[in-house]
């Protein structure tokens, strides 16, 4: 597949500070328009089928999953449109994805819970969040809840790291704690007050750890807010990008780190951000589990996930 490599600091932070000048159309020039084939996702999820008494999940696309956990319908990072990046009108301008998102926006159920992990363009879409169907909850970094496109949200929290919230919603009630990562939350380049966060997320005696976006860090001390049925992590962009994000070995290792059942690779396959390959991070995540391949549980975009209950067993 072609290189659409794209210096991600820069189109991230210097794209939107100069909105409507000069400086934001030469960054974003490349990223106008494009002739080349967005591929299909693998499959489309069937939510409307899925078991209420279980913990179900879809990987979108990038960081975007859609969680039912045990009812409680969840969605990560919503990016469900073609492109990403500052909104102009119609359309936004910004990074064509290399593969569709796996569900329409009017497919989604409607949702409980908006995770968003920082600020973004490629995390935080404004499109995608006013999107969303139903009144969902929203639980954001600290200092991003601006940010949000206006919309009927049932509530809307800023977390810091070690800060948790519990949200009531028709469907049951779910926990979300903010962790540590390293990674940063300027969306402008200057508002570096933006917080940036990964997630532990609670429900019915059964938690998720949603990564976010980060590169090499201590998920040790984590491991007392499990055991986690799955950790969801990026382990994509990380070339040249290593400082800020994460290769798919050490991805890995933050999750076994952690406690983690098994293993949900997000954050590639979708936006061409960096230099390493289109598959380079799948496969290397399935060299770093060879001897557990049964923990990868998601590989391609669209793919399902049914995370069984290993105490009932």
């Amino acid at each position: 597949m072609e290189n659409y490599a794209l210096n991600r600091r820069t189109f991230l932070t210097s794209a939107a500070a100069g909105l409507g000048g000069v400086s934001t159309l030469a960054a974003l020039g490349g990223f106008i328009a494009s002739d080349r084939a967005v591929l299909p996702a693998s499959s489309t999820p069937t939510p409307s089928n899925w078991d209420d008494n279980a913990i179900t999940l879809a990987w979108l696309g990038h960081a975007t999953v859609l969680i039912d956990f045990y009812g409680v319908r969840v969605l990560t990072d919503p990016t469900l449109f073609p492109r990403i990046g500052v909104d102009a009108w119609i359309t936004s301008i910004g990074p064509l994805r290399l593969t569709s998102c796996a569900l329409l926006p009017s497919q989604l159920p409607d949702i409980d819970l908006a995770l968003v992990s920082h600020a973004h363009f490629d995390h935080l879409d404004t499109p995608s969040l006013a999107a969303l169907r139903g009144r969902p909850a929203a639980v954001v970094a600290s200092g991003t809840s601006d940010l949000l496109p206006r919309k009927r949200y049932s509530s809307v929290h800023e977390l810091r790291w070690g800060e948790s919230v519990r949200i009531d919603t028709a469907r049951g009630d779910v926990e979300v704690r903010a962790i540590e990562v390293k990674h940063w939350g300027a969306r402008l380049g200057r508002d570096t007050f933006r917080g940036y966060n990964g997630y532990v997320i609670r429900r019915e005696g059964h938690a998720l750890l949603f990564g976010g976006d980060t590169a090499r860090t201590l998920f040790a001390s984590y491991r007392r807010y499990g055991p986690y049925d799955a950790a969801i992590m990026p382990i994509g962009a990380y070339d040249p990008y290593i400082y800020n994000h994460c290769t798919p070995e050490q991805s890995v290792a933050m999750a076994d780190a952690a406690g983690a059942r098994l293993f949900v690779p997000i954050h590639h396959k979708t936006f061409q951000l960096s230099h390493e390959p289109f598959r380079e991070p799948i496969e290397r995540t399935e060299a770093a589990l060879a001897a557990e391949a049964d923990r990868l549980v998601v590989r391609d975009v669209g793919e399902t996930a049914i995370l069984k209950d290993q105490r009932a067993l």
